[in-house]
């Protein structure tokens, strides 16, 4: 059994480029569907949030709309509601890579207003990547890799392939007229090899340690890909 560290942001709300502050936090489905997937594996999960505080689900990710239907919808509020890490966060400052086997990022737009912008965050990042260990993001979870700058000032992700929410399952969603930014933008200026799948499609890019997946629905597969690489 391994231990792995689950990374999710500490914000509620995301502020949007004419100041209104919009309800957010990490979607349900993104860390759900992993969890399920590496607890059932026989491995143990560590939630780490900035300052330890209880990471807030977005509401909006709770909804049948936003899951395909009740059924999987119920499914997943289930799993949040019996999952006793979320209660427990440690702080992400005094996390020790050393005592995991693999980190894990979901999204939401939460990590838009916070990770991005964290340097512990972008510390651990980039001694994940540099250590060889799995190291999965999801959806809007690579918001954080913005954050992974080394000393030289250049951004550690520079030169991988990845992929995260696309500017067009952004417009699609209706927000990306409303963003301080845009994600895939954003990711192709820091110099990485941005794939973009199909909107809402699974689309999942693994390069060296770094897997990413580019939406909700990739969740289940980078699970997997993490899991293979965990051996």
């Amino acid at each position: 059994m391994a231990k792995l560290l689950f990374v999710l942001t500490g914000a509620d709300t995301w502020t949007l480029s004419d100041g209104t502050r919009h309800p957010t936090g990490f979607w349900a489905e993104e860390f759900a569907v992993p969890y399920e997937a590496v607890k059932a594996a026989g491995h143990e999960v560590v939630v780490a949030t900035p300052g330890g505080v209880q990471p807030p689900v977005d509401q909006g990710s709770l909804t049948a709309d936003a899951n395909g239907g009740q059924d999987k919808a119920d499914k997943i509020a289930e799993t949040l509601a019996e999952c006793t890490e979320l209660h427990h966060p440690v702080k992400l400052a005094e996390v020790d890579l050393t005592d995991y086997a693999a980190v894990f990022y979901p999204g939401g737009h939460g990590p838009m207003e916070d990770l991005a912008v964290d340097a512990e965050s972008g510390k651990l990042l980039t001694a994940a990547l540099e250590s060889g260990k799995p190291l999965a993001v999801v959806c809007h979870g690579p918001a954080a890799l913005l954050a992974a700058t080394k000393a030289d000032g250049s951004n550690a992700f520079a030169g991988y392939a990845l992929t995260g929410f696309s500017n067009a399952e952004e417009t699609q969603a209706g927000l990306a007229d409303r963003a301080q930014w845009l994600l895939q933008d954003r990711l192709v200026e820091l110099g990485a090899d941005f794939r973009e799948g199909e909107p809402w499609a699974p689309n999942v890019v693994v390069d060296r340690n770094l897997i990413t997946g580019q939406n909700p629905g990739s969740s289940a597969a980078v699970a997997t890909a993490l899991l293979q690489k965990l051996g």
